[in-house]
């Protein structure tokens, strides 16, 4: 049987180690990758290889050749231009045409069993056996479900959180007959889990996933470099390490001179000819290529130093990747996480700041502090986006040089010359962060229309007329010391999550454009927005028999931002209203959930003694609303989203409404009753939005204040959810509480479990294992349903190290025991 090795990436995650090197040559125990991928070939006896390259192809046949120095046969299979996991091997057809044949990524460390992988392969009769593994986070990875028989049975490439049911993941190591090819288009990029797997299983073709035991580290990542050098030294990884065990864990290659005052503290390894002076001290995890020299008192741990590097006198290196012919002088010191490119010279005394990339051929001066990449960049966080954009506390994680440099990236995502609407709240620090973001969207030849303080749904909505995207900064809600950098797409709805990955690519790599001189930005100060939002927004929603009613309202401000387009607004709706809290106050530009709820209570009561038909209060900035009912009673969130969806569905009688998955089951009944349906989304707004987008739409909500009203927007807006309920209360001259009346009471519950990150794949594996032959849907996490309709929902939080669970039932008692059930299934499979 033949092999296929894939060594064509970019590896554009590792830059700068990959700028000037392909991703297979990169070294781990001080040698290539993809030589410990073929060394492990070999010993399966796979001694004819063909390896597809096209990322500086040249420099991996001039390392390997024919292969003849491993004792192999190897052929080379050139790509003119990228043509994905599948385009690749098509490309190599020829040499594979006759017989079965694996294919294996050259850059992932493993030590798999290949033998049994492709005796699996022939016993199953199988057309393609793809080799998985279990991995503690499988968002970076496809995930694949197999049966009893291990026929697969489901593909999702790179979830997101919500989307994880397994930790059973692809290792793009496949065994195949070439029949496979007929389904693969010769030329084109074409993906083997995007496209050619999922056309096999539509025919149901024999296609098998076979679990391995061992070692697999996909090194995409500067972690998982860093990480699998430390696990081959550790010995948790069966491959052949150059040199000589010296004792226990100190590898020593051929030719390294060590001095014997020189302090060493395994595992660690010291490549060919190296030299280690006296008062040198190395220690664990450190890997020293070949022809490196390490002087008197410098200092090493969890260091990765490639060959021909010049480690000056006390210099001191801590979890930092050093590149080829680099020299780093006289007592400089590089901290975690940082790395150096090839051929570097890092001066005397200089300190290199955690996380900082240093690309090729760059000099840092003697005492230079560096905290910024050296290119036209800076560091990148492991995941930017959050809930809503990107969050942080104000001068800790979210800086004005954060906020330009988000800006950068962001403008170097759209065309010169586009336009970008910004906004904010009513605080200082998004005041101040706004003109960073104003200046760097400029300095990117981006023009900005500059709304100043408005509320999100007008920015939102200012953004869609004809701008290519927007930025809005506002105060995390409850969070009085943090903010949210927003950033909208061309329909001012929240970024895709395709639009964050591009993003999120673009600040990693810190490779942002600049304008020439003559390109800079405009700067505008847009005017009559307010008017514009109202006039819009009255035009759209139905107000018939608003004048008629005689309707008395309260509106609450809640001195933000909401305040600024009530007075036309409210002046155009012809209703008696009273508006309390209309100011706004920059010291407090949120409110925790209990000043909220105090506010609510004080709405009730004014509400109850002005005899109004009912109170609303809305959020700082606009966005949402809540209810309080004719009594002066608060109508709870969830209750809010069922009375609002009863009004709407009992007048329109068709269409659909979008939902999140965790909303009460009676929201259901609610829609079918009135001759409506449900559109089950997943709890990203951009998923409601997506829906709400859809001309068959009638309604969405959240449950948590948030309403689209899709004749006006497919995001949320309070105020349009306001204007549409007074119509609707107008119409049907029913009292809010009596609507709530007809409507059954839900009991559903939800409960937050702490979860480890590296277990959060697993949980899932055993939510879905012990769901058995239950109804599972896996819109988002894993929704089990009881024969009876109870159900219970388990959903992995993406930005923390949280589990969320949901249960409904007939009554409190039963949702309480199926979260007393399954919060103990996933407390189990996290300890």
């Amino acid at each position: 049987m033949k092999a296929v090795v894939m060594a064509g990436g970019e590896g554009t995650r590792l830059r700068p180690m990959t700028s000037s090197m392909p991703k297979p040559l990169l070294p781990v125990a001080n040698r290539p990758i993809m030589e410990h991928v073929l060394r492990l070939l070999k010993r399966h006896g796979l001694h004819e290889t063909v390896v597809t390259v096209q990322f500086l192809a040249s420099l991996v046949k001039n390392y390997f050749g024919d292969g003849e120095e491993l004792g192999m046969e190897l052929t080379y299979a050139n790509e003119e231009k990228p043509l994905g996991t599948a385009g690749s091997v098509k490309n190599a057809e020829e040499a594979l045409k006759d017989d079965a044949f694996l294919v294996i990524s050259g850059d992932a460390l493993t030590d798999f069993d290949l033998t049994d992988l492709i005796n699996f392969h022939k016993e199953k009769g199988a057309l393609v056996t793809v080799c998985l593994t279990r991995v503690p986070n499988p968002l970076e990875f496809g995930i694949t479900i197999v049966d009893e028989e291990g026929k697969v049975e489901r593909f999702l490439e790179k979830p997101t959180w919500g989307q994880v049911f397994s930790d059973t993941v692809n290792t793009g190591i496949y065994v195949m007959e070439p029949e496979v090819f007929d389904y693969v288009e010769a030329d084109v990029p074409v993906d083997w889990s995007g496209d050619v797997f999922p056309q096999l299983m539509k025919e149901g073709k024999p296609i098998y996933g076979y679990v391995a035991e061992g070692y697999w580290e996909d090194v995409g990542t500067h972690e998982s470099y860093v990480k699998a050098q430390a696990d081959v030294l550790e010995g948790k990884v069966d491959v052949d390490i150059d040199g000589f065990e010296i004792s226990p864990g100190v590898w020593v290659a051929e030719g390294a001179e060590v001095h014997p005052d020189a302090v060493l503290r395994g595992p660690l390894y010291i490549g060919d000819y190296a030299k280690v002076e006296a008062g040198a001290e190395i220690r664990e995890h450190t890997v020293i290529g070949s022809n490196v020299v390490v002087k008197a008192g410098a200092f090493l741990h969890k260091a990765v130093v490639h060959d021909n590097v010049y480690l000056g006198q006390h210099s001191n290196l801590r979890g930092c990747v050093i590149g080829r012919n680099t020299d780093i002088m006289r007592a400089a010191r590089i901290e975690d996480g940082a790395v150096i490119g090839d051929e570097c010279l890092v001066g005397e005394e200089s300190i290199i700041q955690g996380n900082v990339r240093v690309y090729p051929f760059k000099t840092i001066e003697a005492g230079a502090f560096v905290n910024t990449s050296v290119i036209w960049e800076s560091r990148g966080q492991a995941h930017l986006f959050g809930a809503r954009g990107v969050s942080g506390i104000l001068n800790v994680e979210i800086t004005p040089e954060l906020a330009v440099r988000l800006a950068g990236a962001y403008a170097t995502t759209l065309k010169k010359g586009a336009t970008v609407t910004t906004a904010r709240d009513h605080s200082r620090g998004a005041r101040a962060l706004k003109r960073a973001v104003i200046s760097a969207l400029q300095a990117s030849a981006i023009d900005v229309r500059d709304l100043e303080n408005v509320p999100l749904p007008v920015a939102r909505q200012q953004t869609a007329r004809g701008s290519a995207g927007g930025i809005m900064i506002r105060t995390s809600l409850g969070v009085p010391d943090s903010v949210d950098i927003m950033f909208f797409d061309e329909r001012g709805a929240d970024l895709s999550q395709a639009g964050q990955r591009k993003l999120d690519r673009v600040y990693a790599r810190q490779e942002y454009r600049r304008a020439f001189p003559g390109e800079i930005g405009d700067l505008q100060f847009p005017n009559s927005v307010f008017d514009s939002y109202t006039g819009s927004l009255l035009r759209k929603v139905d107000t018939t028999g608003v004048a008629e009613a005689g309707l008395k309202v309260v509106v609450d401000a809640s001195n933000g931002s909401a305040g600024l387009v009530l007075p036309s607004l409210l002046g155009r709706l012809q209703v008696d209203s009273l508006t309390i809290n209309p100011g706004l106050d920059e010291s407090r530009p949120t409110e925790t959930a209990d000043a909220r709820r105090a506010g609510l209570v004080r709405l009730g009561e004014i509400v109850a003694s002005a005899r109004a038909a009912f109170g609303v209060r809305f959020d700082p900035v606009g966005e949402k609303l809540s209810l309080v009912d004719e009594r002066g009673r608060i109508v709870e969130d969830d209750r809010a989203l069922l009375v609002m969806l009863d009004l709407v569905a009992a007048e329109r009688r068709s269409g659909r409404v979008a939902l999140p998955v965790t909303t009460t089951r009676i929201a259901e009944q609610v829609a079918a009753y009135h001759g409506t349906q449900v559109d089950w989304t997943t709890t990203s707004p951009d998923d409601l939005t997506r829906v709400g987008r859809e001309e068959s739409t009638i309604f969405g909500g959240d449950g948590r204040g948030g309403f689209i009203i899709p004749e006006v927007s497919s995001v949320f807006d309070g105020a349009a959810a306001f204007v549409r309920l007074i119509g609707l209360v107008a119409r049907t001259q029913l009292t809010l509480s009596q609507i709530d009346a007809r409507i059954p009471r839900a009991h559903v519950l939800r409960r937050d479990l702490a979860t480890p990150w590296a277990v959060k794949g697993m949980v899932m594996r055993r939510v879905v294992e012990a769901a058995g032959d239950r109804s599972v849907d896996t819109t988002d996490g894993v929704r089990v349903v009881e024969a009876d309709g109870r159900w219970v929902m388990v959903l992995p939080d993406p930005a923390e190290a949280v589990t969320h669970l949901w249960a409904e039932g007939p009554d409190d008692a039963s949702a309480q025991a199926l979260l007393d059930e399954w919060s103990a299934i996933v407390d189990s499979a996290g300890h």
